[in-house]
């Protein structure tokens, strides 16, 4: 073999070793990407997941209070035990939003904040901050629970989930009501007034 054999072999070697630890290089870069895209997609579904849960808690025993405070069905807890959980409820879903800020998309984020006002509103209703009707109490649970799916649809969409929980696919749904509360009807405390 002459030299100019011996330096094409050479060559071609020391080009397949370049291009094998190129490749090896890209690859292992492509496998630590999705790797940390996949470790910050758990945590933002976890944050999701959490401010979803504590926003719900909130809401669910600012019900409680609620309608423990308007005779409409009583309590076990007394009212500033109710008050004390509402007051924890609160402060947790506050610091789950501060997860969703910090890992959040911009419209998962704006969707929170919106959600947060409704909420709010809800808390302030329930605690006798601000006085409404009971038509005024559901519209403000509607328009919670509808601010819920806002938020759970910028969330899959910041997730790359496909699809979404409202639209055509999914038919409006209404508060969980008992019969008697469900329309215009007497709540138990204008009943017990009309019959005394």
């Amino acid at each position: 073999m002459d030299t100019g054999e011996q330096l094409v072999t050479i060559s071609a070697v020391l080009l397949g070793a370049l291009m094998t630890h190129v490749t090896n290089y890209m690859l292992e870069r492509s496998r630590n990407r999705h790797a940390l895209l996949t470790r910050w997609d758990d945590k933002k579904l976890d944050a999701y997941e959490g401010y979803v849960d504590r926003t719900r808690a909130m809401i669910f025993l600012a019900v409680q209070l609620y309608e423990h405070k308007e005779g409409i069905r009583e309590s076990q807890k007394s009212e500033p035990e109710m008050l004390a959980e509402l007051g924890d409820a609160s402060r947790l879903r506050g610091r789950a939003f501060e997860r969703v800020m910090l890992l959040g998309g911009d419209e998962v984020v704006e969707a929170g904040h919106r959600l947060n006002t409704v909420v709010v509103e809800i808390d302030w209703q329930a605690t006798g901050r601000t006085s409404g009707t009971l038509d005024e109490w559901r519209a403000r649970n509607r328009a919670a629970f509808q601010a819920i799916n806002n938020f759970h649809d910028a969330a899959r969409e910041d997730l790359g989930v496909k699809g979404n929980v409202t639209g055509e696919s999914h038919p409006p749904r209404d508060l969980l009501l008992p019969p008697a509360q469900r329309s215009n009807a007497k709540s138990p405390q204008d009943a017990r007034e009309s019959n005394s």
